[in-house]
């Protein structure tokens, strides 16, 4: 497999398969020299873990995760990284590969068994092997490392549509985000959102989700003009996440319907170079960061794992019909909040790297 890798001066690659012993990242270009440990990860992998509601897939995975390689403890008594690869490792615990045997015969609809099959002449079918979303937790993991490259910054993010049931932004509650099984910052649409995916998982079906991440304390002039974009590199990082079908930088697609006059994040003297009235751009202008909140939006389709018979095609390319056996998300954009924010801080901790390189 040709691309496992992202990240230019910050780069991990991710290895193993759904079903495999164990799934990992190997996180290369750190600097030397930061505390870290298993604590400094752990928080955000239980965040993602799966079988904690009913809302989520079932598989029983503790993703407990390793670290390897790349880390020393010095005479303070404290591990801290060396400059070298660091390696992780998260072992799978609770694999069923026999609720798959159909699966090894026929193309599930929505998934890319076709696509994978038809480049390399082989795939795994136990769970999707590499294109499966426990892949993510390696994506997760190697997240922390980097967010401690990113003191500065916080990330947040959260879930504002499920289903196409959007939050109301006049009940925004941060605090509320860790109070629900949805990421929701709107404890009325919590109660909503909780009809409406246990609806689906009810009927054995799925609904698609809308996650917003915001990362503030990003100082102005990250990223890079045309080639090294920061908002271009995190649209990249966002839609290589499993079931990503869209992405949004600030308004995106509503920019379109705007006005210059309206589109416009007028100017006026601060106390540390210009304060903003307005964010429509997103916190990136030309592609580099102006010191507003960096906003992303990212849309994930409904889990294409549903009972419903759908039809498809065998191997052979003979005609048959085939529903998805095994524990899968009603709606995988609610374990998408920790993925996302993964993303955004191995991007960011990326280019906070590469401008630091260039300008000291």
């Amino acid at each position: 497999m040709s691309v496992n890798s992202f990240g230019r001066l910050f780069r991990f690659t991710t290895w193993g398969e759904s079903h495999g012993p164990a799934i990992g990242a190997v996180v290369d270009g750190c600097p030397p020299g930061l505390a870290i440990d298993e604590s400094a990860i752990q928080p955000f992998l239980d965040a993602r873990r799966p079988g904690q509601s009913k809302f989520t897939t079932q598989r029983q995975e503790p993703d407990q995760v390793r670290i390897l390689s790349g880390v020393f403890e010095g005479q303070d008594g404290v591990r801290r990284t060396t400059g070298t690869p660091i390696s992780l490792m998260i072992e799978n615990v609770d694999q069923r590969s026999k609720d798959y045997s159909d699966v090894a015969k026929a193309y599930r609809p929505g998934h890319a068994d076709y696509a994978y099959d038809a480049k390399y002449g082989f795939r795994d079918y136990r769970g999707g092997g590499r294109s499966s979303a426990r892949e993510t937790a390696s994506r997760v993991a190697a997240g922390g490392v980097a967010r401690l490259v990113v003191p500065e910054v916080t990330i947040l993010a959260y879930v504002s549509e499920i289903g196409g049931d959007a939050i109301n932004m006049a009940n925004f509650d941060a605090a509320e985000i860790g109070n629900n099984p949805f990421f929701c910052p709107d404890p009325e649409a919590a109660k909503r959102w909780e009809t409406i995916v246990d609806k689906a998982r009810k009927a054995g079906s799925s609904v698609g989700a809308v996650v917003e991440c915001v990362a503030t304390g990003v100082p102005a002039g990250w990223g890079a003009p045309l080639y090294g974009k920061l908002d271009a590199d995190l649209a990249a990082a966002m839609m290589g996440i499993n079931a990503v079908k869209g992405v949004e930088i600030g308004d995106g697609f509503a920019a379109a319907r705007l006005t210059g006059e309206q589109n416009a994040d007028p100017m006026r003297p601060g106390t540390n170079g210009p304060a903003f009235d307005a964010n429509h751009a997103g916190g990136i202008a030309g592609g580099i960061s102006t010191g507003q909140p960096v906003v992303v939006r990212v849309a994930f389709k409904p889990t294409s794992s549903i009972l419903t018979p759908q039809p498809t095609v065998t191997r052979e390319g003979e005609a048959t019909e085939l529903f998805t056996k095994g524990r899968h998300d009603p709606c995988v954009g609610i374990r998408g909040v920790p993925v996302v924010e993964a993303m955004m801080a191995l991007v960011l901790a990326d280019h906070k790297l590469l401008h630091r390189g260039q300008c000291g």
